[in-house]
This record gives structure tokens, C-alpha cells and sequence, in this order.
């Protein structure tokens, strides 16, 4: 008989311990190891024996040149919202598998039924996977968002079970809500990290071989990874991420394999359901104040879409001996470099001061030209002296205070037009102010 000992799994980053932890030494989640049954050594080695034998036996193995694989246009489906549409590339991928994570209740489950909803609209067949509630529950949501009752639903979840209805029915759209509650073996932990990990291969091979668009709801862990091992993000072809930005929602692409990543859609959640905002700018600069120091416009742009916002600084004396950096919204090692370039290059006092830096409206920025935002409302805030009305900035900041161009600056160009910007300081030959290093910038906003 095999000596079976227990071995505990990080069910977020899939680290080993020999004991059971509070926190896991890899990714400092608490309550994430999970115990695991573990063969002994001989068997493990028998069984390695056993792997080489069989190694050795003769296999057939099929290539294909790469010039006798037919050349296909990528055929997209509209999932009939066109801020999902956005992030995806243009639509649906007949046999594409996605994985859509984010908070308990920001709306998961939520848009997934409005694009089921939408595409049996179109006359595709739609299955929903109930695995987290009872179908009386998923019928109520359905209820107040006026959902087809056309949507087919299951409560299955043995991901083998699904794997043959898929490949034995014609189905255009399959929707597991949620990947952690599937198992594909029987005595199998739904959640687990081998569970999830063997679900979502299952499912995926049964998507690609039948050309049906499979879409898995993920769960995200404390610090706001996506739960599970991190092989389910390589295996699926896109890897979406639905986020909260104050009182509106962000699906953000994090992941395309059949389009851009970066690209992010913005939804407000009603009693209707999710609701595309058409003009993400002007939603976000609603309540933005006119002529307070510290305030400034960033012309930025997530994935290949403008997008302005203000970027806030407060700069107060700080009770400590070190003094505070605190950011919201952007990186912040990208807004450190940014304040020792103001203080090195443009001399201006930090030392003794708290600073706190923003981007209005809860959204998280990745673009490198909001530095110059950042450097202005710093800049405005410690001088006292508010920025122009009309007047949106973009730029990265180089380490020798020099301005670095940013890509997509016409785009920009043309958003800050139609949000009715009159002057983007910008270091460009085209932009309304051209600029090449941080003290001209600042010395062409306020004119000095």
C-alpha cells in the first residue's frame, strides 16, 4: 500500500508548505492553504518508472506545415453591447474561451445574462451554467432585467458532464457562473486548484472543437488576483476584468488573443442592469471643480481608446519625520520618479511635505503619459496656483526632465476637441502647445 502523507496548497498561487499555515508564504493570502493528499516517495517513483516505460513505447506524431494551414478571417458575432464589443475586438469568436473575473457583487453575473439575453435575441443558442445559485434566483434577475425567457439554464457542474453536452449539441454561446464551483472528478473539492485547473481545460477543448464561445466567471482572491492557478489565464484566449471606478463599472482587458489588450469598456449599473456610458470623458469630468490648485485634465488613453480625467494633488506640511506618498489610481513608483524629477530638476520643495495624488473618479490609469498630469497638479498644488479652464496635458517624464511623445497623440487630439479642450500641452509638433522639457510645460500653463 502507498504511504499517503498531506501537503498543503496556496489555492491562490498554487504554493506548497509541509504544514498547515495561516498565511501563505507566497502570495501572503490568509486562509488560502488548502490541504492535499500526497503519495510517498517510492510511489511517486514507481510511477515516474512507470512514465518513462511507457514513454518508450512507439506514438504517432502528426505535423503540419505551416503553409498547407488554411488562411481564415477571424468571423466576429456582435455580442449586442458595444462596450463589451470594444474590449473584445469587434464581438464574439466562434470557439474563443474567456475568462471574466472581479469582486462578489459588482456585476458579473449581471452582464452575462444581458449578453445571453442579447444573443438569443439574435437567435444563437445560449446555455447558462448556474453553479452558484438555484435557477429560481438566476430566474429573478432574469425577471427584473427583462431577460428572453428564450436563455436556456443548467445546474450541472461536472465539467466532464459539460464537455459532452457541449461536443453532442449545437450550442453558439456557453456561460459557467462560475468556473469555481465546476469538478471533474468525483470525488473532487469544487475550487480546488486541480478541480479549476482541469475544468477549464475540459471545457476549453470542447469549445475549440466545436466552434462554441465558452465564457467562465472567475473569482479574484484578497489581493485582487484572479483566483485559482495561473495556468487557466494561459489556457483561455482572453482575460477580462470588471472593476469598480467609483459609482461606475470598468471591463478592462487584460488578455486578447484576438485583439488589442488594455482596451476598457465603462458601464453604469441601474436597475435596468449594466448600461453603456457612450462618453466615458464627460462622465468622469462631471463634478470636477473649476479652479482649484491641484487639478488638472490628463490626456490619457487605455488600450487604443482617449480618455480625459482629472488627476487631483494635495500637498500638506507633514507631523512625520518621513514624509507620506500616497497614490490612488496610477502606479506609484511611476509618480515617485515623477516628484524626485520635480524636485531635482525644476527645484521645486517637497522635502517636509505629505503628497497625495488621485485620479478622480476611481479609475486606474496604466498610461505612461500622465506623468505631465502628475507633475502639474503637484506643481499647482505646492505653488498654490490653479490651472486654466480649457486646458488638458499629456506626457511622459523622462529622468532629465525631458518629455518623452506618447503614441495615439491625434486621437487624443481629436477627443480633447470633442470634449471641448481648447489648449493640450503636449511634446508634439501638432499638439496646440509644443513642449520638450517639464519646466516649459510648466512655464507654458500658466504663461510665465
Amino acid at each position: 500500500m502507498p504511504k499517503v502523507t498531506t501537503t498543503y496548497v496556496c489555492d491562490a498561487c498554487g504554493t506548497h508548505a509541509p504544514a498547515a499555515l495561516g498565511r501563505c508564504p507566497g502570495c501572503g493570502g490568509w486562509g488560502t492553504m488548502q490541504p492535499q493528499a500526497k503519495e510517498s516517495a517510492p510511489s511517486r517513483a514507481l510511477g515516474r518508472a512507470h512514465s518513462r516505460s511507457s514513454a518508450r513505447a512507439p506514438a504517432t506524431v502528426t505535423t503540419t506545415s505551416m503553409a498547407d494551414v488554411p488562411a481564415r478571417d477571424i468571423m466576429r458575432l456582435p455580442s449586442g453591447l458595444s462596450e463589451v464589443d470594444l474590449v473584445l475586438g469587434g464581438g464574439w469568436v466562434a470557439g474563443a474561451s474567456l475568462l471574466i473575473a472581479g469582486e462578489p457583487g459588482i456585476g458579473k453575473s449581471t452582464l452575462l445574462l444581458q449578453l445571453a439575453h442579447e444573443a438569443t435575441l439574435q437567435a444563437r443558442d445560449v446555455v447558462y451554467v448556474a453553479g452558484e445559485e438555484s435557477l429560481e434566483q438566476v430566474s429573478l434577475r432574469a425577471q427584473r432585467l427583462t431577460v428572453s425567457s428564450h436563455l436556456t439554464l443548467t445546474r450541472e457542474t461536472n465539467a466532464w458532464a459539460l464537455a459532452e453536452f457541449v461536443r453532442s449539441q449545437h450550442i453558439d454561446l456557453l456561460i459557467v457562473d462560475s468556473i469555481q464551483t465546476l469538478t471533474s472528478s468525483e470525488d473532487g473539492i469544487p475550487g480546488s486548484l486541480s478541480q479549476v485547473r482541469d475544468s477549464t481545460a475540459l471545457l476549453t477543448q470542447a469549445a475549440k472543437d466545436t466552434g462554441t464561445t465558452l465564457v467562465l466567471i472567475g473569482h479574484i482572491t484578497k489581493q485582487g488576483n484572479i483566483a485559482g492557478p495561473k495556468v487557466i489565464e494561459h489556457v483561455v484566449d482572453a482575460t477580462l476584468a470588471l472593476e469598480l471606478a467609483g459609482e461606475y463599472r470598468v471591463l478592462r482587458s487584460l488578455k486578447n488573443r484576438f485583439g488589442a489588450a488594455g482596451e476598457v469598456g465603462v458601464f453604469e449599473m441601474t436597475t435596468a442592469g449594466m448600461q453603456a456610458v457612450g462618453n466615458p470623458s464627460l462622465a468622469f469630468l462631471a463634478e470636477r471643480p473649476i479652479g482649484v490648485p491641484g487639478s488638472v485634465v490628463a490626456a490619457s488613453l487605455e488600450g487604443q481608446r482617449p480618455l480625459f480625467l482629472e488627476v487631483q494633488a494635495l500637498a500638506a506640511k507633514s507631523p512625520y519625520s518621513s514624509p507620506r506618498r500616497i497614490v490612488q489610481g496610477l502606479d506609484q513608483r511611476r509618480v515617485d520618479v515623477v516628484l524626485a524629477v520635480l524636485e531635482r530638476r525644476i527645484n521645486l520643495p517637497l522635502e517636509g511635505l505629505d503628497i497625495y495624488v488621485n485620479v478622480a473618479g476611481g479609475l486606474r490609469l496604466t498610461d505612461p503619459g500622465t506623468d505631465l498630469a502628475v507633475a502639474t497638479a503637484v506643481y499647482s498644488a505646492v505653488t498654490n496656483r490653479p490651472v486654466a479652464e480649457g486646458t488638458a496635458v499629456v506626457g511622459e517624464v523622462g529622468l532629465a526632465g525631458e518629455l518623452r511623445r506618447v503614441p495615439q497623440l491625434q486621437k487624443r487630439l481629436n477627443e480633447a476637441e470633442r470634449s471641448g479642450f481648447s489648449r493640450v500641452i503636449a511634446p508634439a509638433y501638432d499638439a496646440s502647445v509644443q513642449v520638450t522639457t517639464l519646466a516649459e510645460a510648466l512655464q507654458a500653463i500658466w504663461e510665465v
